[in-house]
């Protein structure tokens, strides 16, 4: 166990109780308020073997300072309370559950405090049973890290092994996971490796070489993955999620920001990990570079935030910060993307600065697609969505798009009922930190306040309230459900054996200006599609199994399916257009 540096280990009756804390002069263990002490080695691991019960609280004296595990598994109450000792593996798996293969992904994206009233993990487990039946294959929790106060988006975590308790307890998040994979669906966590939130980090009091020095996030200060230690921690935390809870899958945020010596190896030798595990687990990226190299080394995707940008100022004229670079022809882009995957690959597009490589021989399965993302809709002054910005059968005609299109689509809660609710950012900080957000916010949008406007307080329940699905089920949101269940069950039955095989090539079209023609050929048939994105399509695809919107419109959708094993037969083509 000499690689192992952090957290609360169990064995033959007694615990053996760990901190990397390699400038630290003393450090104790303060076990249910009796302190022990630890004892460092050359590398800086302090260690102590105790007897406790399961359940007991724990705090590290470190140098006089008391503070909770870095590695805690859960607290005895918020960020700065005592850490608790938990046995793994203590819940009863209901499902025999394999995986699914990652070409099968159809991904639903939730920010469990904001997807129920109640904004749990027990009341998300309730929803699980519609989205199976509409078609979805996999959900992706944002993260769930605990973080300082009640409210958050979770990318200010700073307890990245312990459940955040406000949504519930570990065993409501592996009955969440049993009840999901008893439907069919994939759960994946989006965990953030890059930094750590700005209150409540209590590693960098007993750890301060954690942290790179000579280098900042936008987020915060950066971290040393030239640290065994460092790299230790996040690969155990990874596998703590697999393993501990049975995520099917980790979405990494920002992994451009996993930097400098030690960086790249680290990546590496995550993802051979996690591809050791049974099931087979699947890893996600966010990474801005636009570049091959971690899908090359086995990850299996990575965001695609492109297909989102040309489909965003196709539909709303929008042309300022990153959206500049895709404002000279956005549908010109989305056919690229289509084609290739990714738009920017290293070529100029003034005015941004080149960035990426060509990505065009990856598999269509190593992109995920989407038109709203959390930060896509939540990263803007007033959290709005797409539908509220453009017009709604131009959003459908997308939406479709995104459905059977071959790539990993990606849908962000409430999108498949037409949700008008804006996602807005929201926090629960206090004091000067608080201020300082709200500054922030405020600051960021100033041309909103020279309109007479106010962004929304970060800080307000209220703002968190706003940003709840409202769930509501009228005539719009039916034909929104409508819509998701047809694509998808296109998708299933004719989409997904395609991918399944390799692509052999692909063929896209624009014979005007609001007209995109798209073939993939793969090894085991073809998928062709006939996009209508301004003006109505003189020539949708004949005897199409698909259609979105309506004919002659100035946005709609044809798409056909052609299968060269004769298994796939009229059955699943009269599934489609039913």
């Amino acid at each position: 166990m000499q690689d192992r540096f952090w957290g609360p280990e169990f064995s033959d009756g007694e615990w053996l109780i760990r901190l990397w804390a390699a400038t630290a002069d003393r450090v104790q263990v303060v076990l249910d308020g009796t302190a022990h002490p630890m004892t460092r080695t050359a590398q800086g691991l302090w260690t102590a073997n105790v007897k406790a019960a399961p359940g007991s609280s724990y705090l590290f004296d470190v140098d006089g300072v008391r503070m909770p595990d870095p590695a805690s598994r859960l607290q005895s109450g918020g960020v700065d309370d005592a850490s608790v000792l938990t046995l793994p593996d203590s819940h009863e798996w209901r499902c025999d559950w394999q995986g699914r293969p990652w070409p099968e992904a159809v991904i639903y994206e939730l920010h469990i405090g904001t997807f129920t009233p109640q904004g749990t993990f027990a009341a998300a487990q309730a929803k699980l049973v519609q989205l199976a039946d509409m078609g979805f294959t996999a959900i992706q929790l944002m993260p769930v890290g605990q973080f300082a106060g009640d409210r958050g988006w979770g990318y200010d975590g700073v307890l990245p092994f312990a459940p955040h308790p406000v949504y519930g307890t570990p065993g409501d998040l592996k009955r969440l996971i049993d009840a999901a994979h008893d439907c069919g669906l994939m759960v994946m966590l989006d965990l953030v490796m890059n930094h750590f939130g700005p209150t409540g980090a209590w590693i960098h009091h007993s750890s301060p070489d954690f942290f790179d020095a000579g280098r900042k996030t936008p987020w915060g200060p950066a971290i040393d993955f030239g640290q065994p230690a460092v790299r230790s921690f996040w690969t155990d935390c990874a596998l703590h999620w697999l393993r501990e809870y049975r995520f099917d899958g980790l979405r990494l945020d920002a992994v451009h920001q996993i930097q400098g010596p030690g960086a790249d190896g680290f990546m590496a030798n995550l993802a051979r990990q996690v591809q050791s595990l049974s099931p087979r687990r699947h890893l996600v990226t966010e990474d801005e570079r636009n570049t091959p190299d971690l899908r090359q080394m086995g990850y299996d995707a990575s965001w695609n935030d492109d297909f989102h940008h040309a489909v965003h100022v196709a539909l709303t004229g929008e042309d300022d910060s990153y959206y500049a670079s895709f404002a000279a022809d956005p549908i010109d882009d989305l056919a690229t993307a289509l084609r290739r995957g990714h738009i920017e690959e290293g070529q100029p597009r003034p005015p941004a600065t080149p960035r990426g490589a060509p990505c065009d021989h990856l598999p269509v399965t190593a992109f995920v697609n989407a038109i709203q993302t959390h930060d896509q809709i939540g990263n803007r002054a007033f959290g709005d969505r797409l539908i509220t910005l453009a017009d709604p059968c131009a959003v459908a005609a997308a939406y479709a798009l995104l459905l059977v299109s071959p790539y990993v689509p990606m849908v962000f809660m409430g999108e498949e009922r037409g949700e008008t609710a804006p996602f807005q950012f929201f926090a629960d900080f206090q004091g000067d930190l608080a201020q300082a957000v709200r500054d922030g916010r405020a600051s960021e949008f100033a041309g909103i306040a020279a309109l007479g406007q106010s962004v929304p307080d970060p800080l307000s329940p209220a703002t968190f309230q706003a940003s709840k699905l409202g769930w509501r089920d009228d005539d719009t949101a039916r034909s929104w459900v409508e819509l998701t269940r047809k694509a998808l069950r296109f998708r299933a039955d004719h989409i997904v054996p395609l991918i399944k095989s390799p692509r052999l090539q692909a063929t896209v079209t624009r014979p005007a200006p609001g007209l995109i023609r798209a073939e993939w050929q793969f090894q085991t048939g073809t998928l062709a599609l006939s996009l209508a994105f301004g003006q109505p399509d003189p020539n949708p695809i004949p005897d199409a199994n698909f259609r979105a919107g309506h004919p002659q419109a100035d946005f709609a959708l044809t798409a056909k399916a052609i299968h060269h094993d004769a298994k796939y037969s009229d059955r699943h083509l009269s599934r489609a257009t039913a």
